[in-house]
This record gives structure tokens, sequence and C-alpha cells, in this order.
């Protein structure tokens, strides 16, 4: 079999897409969602132009498709949809408050504590809400306490996809990995079936990230961790019954005090004036100024202006003037669906029911806003100034499309928490006594969500993510085009042939390595698809059981620490802490060999190759 796979056209074709996949996968300009629909399409297009008929039966090109309905695909949506569930209820909220209040008494313990719970829910629940919940109160407590917030951010980040590792629900790679080797025979693994080699792997990991990680990070200059207050760029404009309209300038900055300072005025779409004392405010005028939100409002008071947004008056029959209103600003991270974007493409006004008043930005000055502060094309770490309801500003926190890091008012720990809770945990025992399959219970989860009212079918929506989607479905089929015309096979024979003479503990601690370097290149779920059907190939040439190899794939594959692109919630911890690429590796990279050693003592001593 395997010399006919060597001279197989169709093994070799797959191989090379499988090739030209991996590159496509890391490259980050190129969005991951193009890259796997491209894959899919290319196989689909192949096979049904040259068909192949190998030992198990003809391929069809439908059969690509497959991976739509594949139960680890069903059971990554749903959980992705029951975890927004139980952030759109509010009901991590009081985790939150409790570890904020912690850090008062004992910032070292707390931030261990901090650690142990996010790894502990990350076993459970996806990870990117909880790096969301996590990040701005680490950097509170961080100004607190006056300590470094760039040496807390990576190191919860990373004991969130530490958490991930511990059962087959804690992240999507050990649904596909448990889904695809129950589909070559295997058997199917249960929720904890490897829990004690995690449990102990993870205890050398989270010891590392409490008490190394920390100190080798150096000290990044955070906008988030900015102890100063932020000057932001704002229009206050002169409307007719303003008391500075037919003011000289010099009247109107001295009803402020003398504290304001103006920039420029923009009298017409084209037309400045330069703000010189005598020159005469006319209503319809617009005053450019850089101050701190609290000035800002003042200067809203003392003049009768308006600050604008996006060209939109703020009146009575706008959010800013209707009651319980609160300022707070967010950030734009890598990956927010504002990153170079305006607030009037995305309708932030409309969908969001909140105005954004100003914008900082860091290390820059903005001059101008020639086409007003609703077009200007935003970038990583721009910081908006936003005002509007207390509810509204609570859903901007929820929708995780900024980083809300400054405000009068925590998550809501809503009536609807203690459902969602419930039902989350309803999902996991159903799954972990093995009553139900973890795809079914949790889509009936989510179904009791919907009708409790936890989550609307506008958040399963949101909840859902293409790329995660479309890079599951284009794994799984090209793992099965690897595996139907035997390329999964001469992978493994290449790969016996590389450690040829070597030791089962060698060959399986070499298996971890490898699937942790190529997840840091490409797309974890990619690497567990493709490296599954290999693991299996290579047990069995060994004639040893299959279980250690497949939990080899499982671990490599979760080994996301050494670039900020191998983990979307990387990118995430990335944007919030200021971080470099070197960052990651200076701290990643160690942390993979804690890790492997850990994994490469663990599995041959438990399962006895």
């Amino acid at each position: 079999m395997l010399d006919n796979g060597v001279t197989n056209p169709h093994t070799l074709a797959v191989l090379s897409l499988t090739v030209v996949a991996l590159i496509l996968f890391s490259r980050e300009k190129i969005p991951l969602e193009t890259s796997s629909l491209l894959v899919l399409t290319l196989l689909a297009v192949g096979f049904e132009l040259f068909p192949y008929q190998g030992v198990a039966g003809k391929i069809s090109a439908i059969d690509f498709f497959r991976g739509f309905g594949h139960e680890a695909l069903i059971a990554v949506c749903a959980l992705m949809v029951a975890g927004h569930g139980l952030v759109r209820s509010g009901a991590l909220e009081p985790v939150g408050r409790v570890l904020a209040r912690l850090w008062s008494a004992s910032p070292s313990l707390s931030f261990l504590a901090t650690l142990l719970i996010a790894g502990i829910l990350s076993a459970f629940i996806n990870n990117t809400p909880i790096v969301i919940l996590l990040l701005p109160i680490l950097v509170s407590v961080s100004l607190q306490t006056n300590s470094n917030a760039s040496s807390l951010l990576m190191p919860m980040g990373f004991a969130t996809l530490i958490g991930g590792m511990s059962t087959t629900i804690g992240t999507s790679t050990n649904l596909l990995v448990v889904g695809v080797a129950a589909d070559l025979g295997l058997r199917k693994m249960e929720m904890f079936d490897f829990l004690v080699p995690a449990l102990i792997a993870n205890a050398f990991g989270l010891l590392y990230l409490w008490l190394i990680a920390p100190r080798i990070l150096p000290k990044r200059e955070l906008v988030l961790a900015d102890s100063s207050p932020r000057v932001f760029t704002a229009q206050l404009v002169i409307k007719e019954d303003s008391t500075a309209a037919g003011m000289k300038l010099s009247e109107a900055i001295a009803l402020t005090h003398n504290v304001m300072n103006v920039d420029r005025v923009r009298r017409s779409e084209t037309t400045y004036i330069m703000p010189l004392p005598d020159a005469v405010i006319y209503p319809g005028d617009r005053l450019l100024v850089h101050d701190t939100p609290a000035h800002l409002k003042e200067f809203e008071q003392q003049l009768g202006a308006t600050l604008y947004s996006a060209g939109d008056e703020v009146d009575e029959d706008h959010p800013l003037q209707a009651h319980d209103q609160q300022l707070a600003e967010a950030i734009i991270f890598r990956g927010s669906p504002l990153q170079n974007r305006t607030l009037n493409e995305v309708r932030f006004a409309d969908s969001y029911q909140l105005v954004v008043l100003a914008i900082h930005r860091a290390n820059e000055r903005i001059k101008a806003l020639p086409q007003g502060l609703g077009n200007l094309n935003l970038r990583i770490g721009d910081v908006l100034l936003v005002q509007g309801k207390r509810s509204h500003i609570n859903e901007l926190k929820q929708q995780s499309i900024v980083m809300v890091l400054d405000s009068t008012t925590d998550l809501p720990h809503t009536r609807k928490a203690p459902y969602s809770l419930l039902i989350m945990l309803g999902v996991i025992l159903l799954a972990a006594f093995g009553l139900l399959p973890i795809a079914v219970s949790a889509i009936g989860g989510v179904l009791l969500m919907l009708f409790c009212g936890c989550l609307s079918w506008r958040d399963v929506g949101r909840a859902l993510n293409a790329q995660v989607i479309l890079i599951i479905v284009a794994s799984l089929a090209l793992g099965n085009a690897l595996l139907m015309t035997g390329g999964s096979d001469f992978l493994a024979h290449l790969f016996l042939n590389a450690t040829q003479g070597a030791s089962s503990t060698v060959i399986l601690s070499s298996l971890i390595l490898v699937m942790a370097l190529l997840t840091n290149v490409v797309s974890n779920n990619a690497a567990a698809v493709i490296g599954t059907p290999i693991a299996i190939s290579i047990a069995h040439s060994l004639q040893l059981p299959a279980e250690p190899f497949v939990l080899a794939v499982l671990f490599g594959a979760n080994m996301s620490y050494a670039t900020p692109m191998a983990y979307q919630t990387n990118l995430l911890v990335m944007s919030a802490g200021n971080y470099k690429f070197s960052d990651f590796a200076r701290v990643g990279l160690p942390l993979i060999v804690v890790m492997w050693f850990a994994y490469s003592w663990l599995l041959p001593t438990l399962y006895q190759i």
C-alpha cells in the first residue's frame, strides 16, 4: 500500500495540496476562511474531474462536504453558542468580581488563583470569552498594585490554552481528534479519559506560568494600563442656541476657565479657519479639541455645544439624552470587526445605540477630522470614548467586538445567569456520564437557553465563527483525502524511517514535538486532523495501542504558545498587552519544552508502551 501511495497520482496530488494548505494556513495576510474554502473547493473539483477508486471504494466529490455534518463540528458549534449564552447572561461576572477582590489581599496568590480558574473554566468553556473577561481585571489590578500588567496577560492567556487540554470538550482540537479517531475505528474517548495526564502536565505548566513566565517577560507600555487620563480628539459643534455662538474664540475659551485648547475650527466640509483669539464662532462651526473625557464633557456644558459623532447630532431623541448614561473607553484589538473600518461603515450608532464622542490614538495627535469621526479609519490600539445607556454599554462588552476598558459599571449578573449555569452544567454532566454524546447534549443545551431567554437567535449567529467552521470542514476533507488515497500511511512511513531504530517512547515524544511545532505555524485544527490518521498508522506499524499516539497528536496540537497567530486568543492578548512576536517565542518556547517533557514521560508511563 505504501509503494502504491508513492506512485499514485492522487496521493501525490493530495500530499502536494496538503503542503499548499499548510502554507496558506500560515499566511497572516490571507483570511483563514478563504484558504479553507480554496482547499475544500480544489479537493471537490479535483476528485470530480479525476475520479479515484481506492481499496475502500470510489471517493465522491460530495464526500468532502460531509465535514459540515460531522459530529465534531456540530459539537464545536453548539458549545460555542452555549458558551456565548453564559457570557450573554453575565454568568461569568461573579468570577471576575471575586478575583478582583482577592488581589487586595495577596497579588501573588491571587495571580495563581486567576491562572487556576482560567484553566478550570477553559476545560469546559470556549476560552475566548474567558480571556476577554479577565484581561480588563488583570490590567486594573496591576494599576492598583503598581505591578507590570504585561507580565500577567500572556500567562493568563496560556493558562486557558493549558486548561483546554484537560477534557474532550476543552477545545475544538480535542473534539476533532477524538471524532476522527472514532471514525477510524478507535474507541470513542469519554470526557475525562485523559484527565490524569493532562492534570499532571498542567501542574508543571501552571507553575511555570506563575513563577517563571512573569519574570522573563519584558515590560511593555500598555495603552490599557496608562494610569494617566487619556487625551481624546473630539469635535464640539456650536448650535444656534449655544452660549458660545457669536463669541470670539478667546471669549469662548474663557468660559472654560482657559482650559480648552482649540486646534482647528471647521466652518464647512472644506473650510477651516485659524483658531485666532479674535476669530468669531458662528452656529455650525466645529471646534477640534484634544482633552480628557471629563474635560470634554465640561466644555460641552460650558459652551452649550454638542459633542458630535458620525455626523449625527446628539439631542433628546438620541441615546445620550436618555437616563442612566455612562461613559466608557473601548479599545480596537487585533481581529476586531472595527479594525481598518469606519464607524459609519459598520453603522455603529444604529447597531449598538451608543455614540462615539472622541478617539485616542497612542503616540499620535489627530490634527484634523475633515470627514468627521464617523469616517475615520480605525486602527488597532485606538481607544474610543463612547457614551450611552448602562445596558447598551454592557451589551457592547458582551459582543466582544471591542474591549471595554473603563466604565462605571460591571458586567450584569442578570436573572438569567442561574439558568445558563444549570443548563451548561447539565450539558457537561450528560456527556460526562455517557448518557448523551456531547454534540446532542450541547444542541439540547442551546435549545433550552433559547427557551429560557438566555440567548436569542441573533446571539446564536454572533456566536458562530465562520473561520472555525471552514477550517474544521477543510481539515476534515483534507484528512479524509489523505486517508483514502494512502497519503497518511505514506507520511507515517516517512516518519518511521526518520526515527528508525528509536524506541517507542522516543517515537511518541517526536510525534508530540512535530505536532507542537506544526500547530504554531498553521491552524491547530488542521494539524490535529491531518496528524490523527498518521498517528494511528504509526501505532499500527509498531503494533502498539493507538490511543497514546492519538493523545500525542491531541496534546501536541494544543501547544499553541510560540507565535501570536497560533491561536485566536494569542492575538487578543498580543493586542491588549502590546507584546511583540519575540515575546511569545521567549515565553512560549520554554512552555512547549515543559509540556513536551511532561507528556513524553506521562504517556509512555501511563499507557505502558
